[in-house]
């Protein structure tokens, strides 16, 4: 990361039709400095809408990169390192310098870099009370522990750096364990900033109930939840879970959301792919089509091909319906992923029939009616990662799912060609330069 151009997006944030700004500073030209001592509130709400914006840029790539590994997806388009370097055909190994791993990586470490510049800005400066600093901390806490989370569980067992303020001197790469730690510090301390704290900031519409600081706080327990989850430290999920946007009886797709437009300066949703069309195309993996149960309405993800199609030796009758288009938003996170998070963290911790309940809601909104199997922590279990793999499609989870279970591997997923292989993380970047 050292040679990465960690740049302020504060362009970015015109990109929001949702929000009215005013008195903006040049967006082209401001210095660190002007932003990390005594700042305007105009400068650092931009920090806030370019980190929002930014969130939003390469989705698609953590995506469909993870999803491949995970036999989830594949990605048929110009780019021949989609199907061979992902699936490591005839042996073929990660590139360690190239889009599928730096894309996604870049995004995350230039929102990150927004966050530390909003958390260096908000303390630095006059210009803002207590409770404004706080809700400008809340909120870069929350983003930038996101971030670093969804990166460590790209590259896993490499570990990430997570001392990242000054960057002519960046900390070292550290353990997983240890970046979980400061995971949990970072989202733990920016909870406790929002319970005291006011947003002179707009947030997008996809905020809609979580655009201040109280709903902003039931967000960050969400990530936390996942945090626990990811973490396999699951005796930590009910706690975040309880203080969250969790509700049993409540709407599935409740949860903050990227937004798209087609408006000029905005971006589409970089996961839509029109149907029916040729080339660009994100394919369901048979895997993923032949497990799929009868009356489950998850079905509805997944469109038929008129015809089906194939590329470098990899076939497929089914392709993503999961957006209706490209204006369509996406979920960081739901309620439908926080009923799953409970179910596996009661599974986990023995309280099968807690489980049990938490599945049968998701079961009964697809159609598929309570749970009348077995209630052991390995029926329930298997229970769940099919719960996830279905509601969860294509949301960048699978790799990550199979993995903490220890089904990442040739005996568990399909080998699409002699000589495949499946990878279980992604390396370090070459321009980190360790």
């Amino acid at each position: 990361m050292k040679n990465i151009t960690l740049f302020i997006l504060l362009g970015l944030a015109v990109a929001f039709t949702a929000c009215t700004i005013e008195d903006q500073v040049d967006p082209n030209g401001p210095s660190i400095t002007s932003v990390t001592k005594d700042a305007t509130t105009g400068e650092l709400d931009l920090l806030v809408y370019g980190a929002e914006s930014r969130l939003r840029f390469n989705r698609d790539v953590f995506i469909t990169s993870t999803g491949t590994i995970a036999r989830e997806l594949y990605l048929f388009d110009a780019d021949p390192r989609n199907t061979e370097d992902l699936l490591g055909k005839e042996g073929a190994q990660l590139d360690n310098n190239t889009f599928y791993l730096t894309a996604s990586y870049n995004r995350a470490f230039q929102v990150i870099r927004n966050c530390e510049l909003l958390l260096q800005g908000a303390e630095n400066t006059s210009a803002v009370t207590e409770a404004q600093k706080n809700g400008y901390e809340g909120f870069a806490g929350t983003i930038k522990a996101l971030m670093l989370m969804n990166e460590l569980m790209r590259l896993n067992d490499n570990g990430i750096r997570v001392d990242l303020a000054d960057t002519d001197n960046l900390g070292p790469f550290v353990s997983k364990s240890a970046a979980f730690d400061e995971i949990f510090r970072l989202l733990d301390e920016a909870y406790n900033r929002l319970q005291n704290a006011e947003f002179t900031f707009q947030l997008s519409a996809g905020y809609a109930g979580f655009d201040d600081p109280a709903g902003f706080a039931l967000f960050n327990r969400a990530i936390g939840a996942r945090a626990a989850i990811w973490s396999e430290r699951y005796d930590r999920a009910q706690g975040y879970l309880d203080a969250s946007f969790y509700d049993l009886d409540g709407d599935l797709m409740e949860g903050p959301k990227m937004v798209f437009s087609t408006a000029s300066g905005d971006i589409l949703n970089p996961v839509f792919r029109p149907l029916g069309q040729s080339g660009d195309q994100i394919i369901v993996h048979d895997f993923i089509i032949n497990g799929l149960r009868a009356g489950d309405t998850r079905s509805s993800k997944f469109n038929l091909r008129e015809n089906p199609t194939s590329q470098d030796g990899l076939n497929g009758t089914h392709e993503s319906a999961v957006y209706a288009s490209a204006s369509s938003p996406v979920s960081i996170i739901r309620n439908e992923e926080l009923i799953l998070i409970a179910a596996e963290a009661n599974i986990q911790t023995s309280k099968l029939n807690d489980a049990v309940t938490a599945l049968n809601v998701i079961r009964n909104a697809y159609g598929l009616g309570d749970y009348t199997g077995a209630v052991t922590e390995e029926a329930l279990t298997e229970e769940l990662l099919y719960n996830r793999a279905y509601s969860l499609f294509s949301e960048g989870h699978r790799m990550f799912d199979l993995r903490r279970y220890g089904l990442l591997n040739a005996q568990y997923l399909p080998i699409d060609r002699p000589g495949d292989q499946v990878f279980t993380q992604f390396p370090i970047p070459l321009n980190e330069n360790q």
